[in-house]
């Protein structure tokens, strides 16, 4: 039987393509594509390896941080399963990359301009655009307070409904990363060179034994946590009980308290004041920060 091909919304491959040392100017295009401007230089933030992180946590964030020539932060997720939070979360994981870059002491003018873009693999909003921006904006004619808040939201699943030629480098490489009309995908890779070095990165993750058996234990730790969700869900229906609603949202807010408290012991956030912000109590805590 055919090993089925993973596709490149499994975040393991994507962030192989768009992150790996020497494929700068691939994540430069992508992005340049995204937000239309000119980008002379993108630094890919270091952390631990992949591998590293997929073992410890196989359903961790895999997302990209980079910083761009004029010292503006950009993080790029991708999601492929609705969380029902979304917003709240992308909110909060923005929040955080603009706090934490600037140095205790500095002047609050020096923050730098913060983007959070998100692949996402569902549709998030029912009407509007595949591609959207969300701003900080005033009630008063609508204006925008600041140009340090910038949160993309990319819907593939909206870009796939549009009957479209590629007009855009952005409409590129959505046909590369949705893979849905291979006509489309050799025409972004004719138009553009970056999309065929990405695919030659695509083509090696995807053949290379070692790398395919990471990729697919992230796919598959992703589709279990569908099935579970998914499973719980119809269960609740099947048996219309009340409490099982509600131990569903208990159980989603405990796992959405264990997450701050994972970011604010990162942070250095003393225990007790943990406790205060999540409710969590002392013992619970320590065990997260063991763990």
């Amino acid at each position: 039987m055919t090993e089925r091909k993973l596709p490149i919304t499994n975040d393991y491959i994507f962030k192989r393509i768009f992150s790996k040392k020497g494929n700068e100017s691939i994540l430069k295009d992508f992005l340049i594509a995204i937000l239309e401007i000119a980008i002379e230089k993108v630094e890919v933030q270091a952390e631990v390896t992949l591998e590293k992180q997929l073992e410890q946590n196989k359903l961790g964030r895999l997302d990209i941080l980079a910083i761009l020539d004029d010292n503006t932060i950009v993080n790029i997720e991708i999601q492929v399963l609705n969380p029902n939070n979304f917003i709240e979360r992308t909110l909060y994981y923005w929040s955080g990359n603009y706090y934490n870059n600037l140095v205790a002491g500095e002047d609050y003018r020096k923050v730098k301009k913060t983007i959070a873009i998100n692949i996402l693999d569902y549709e998030q909003f029912e009407k509007g655009p595949f591609h959207e921006i969300a701003r900080l904006r005033r009630d008063y004619q609508n204006k925008i307070l600041t140009n340090k808040l910038e949160i993309h939201f990319i819907q593939i699943p909206k870009f796939k409904k549009e009957e479209r030629g590629i007009k855009t480098k952005l409409e590129q490489w959505m046909q590369f990363i949705s893979q849905t009309n291979p006509k489309g995908v050799e025409l972004a890779m004719k138009e553009n060179k970056e999309i065929r070095k990405a695919n030659d990165e695509y083509e090696y993750l995807t053949g290379e034994a070692a790398e395919r058996r990471l990729a697919f234990l992230r796919d598959k730790a992703i589709r279990d946590e569908k099935s579970m969700l998914e499973g719980a869900r119809e269960q609740a229906i099947k048996e219309g009980r009340e409490e099982g609603r509600k131990e569903g949202e208990e159980l989603g807010e405990r796992k959405k308290q264990v997450e701050i408290t994972k970011e604010l012991l990162k942070i250095g956030m003393k225990i007790e004041d943990i406790e205060r912000v999540t409710k969590l109590t002392k013992e619970e805590i320590e065990k997260i920060r063991r763990n």
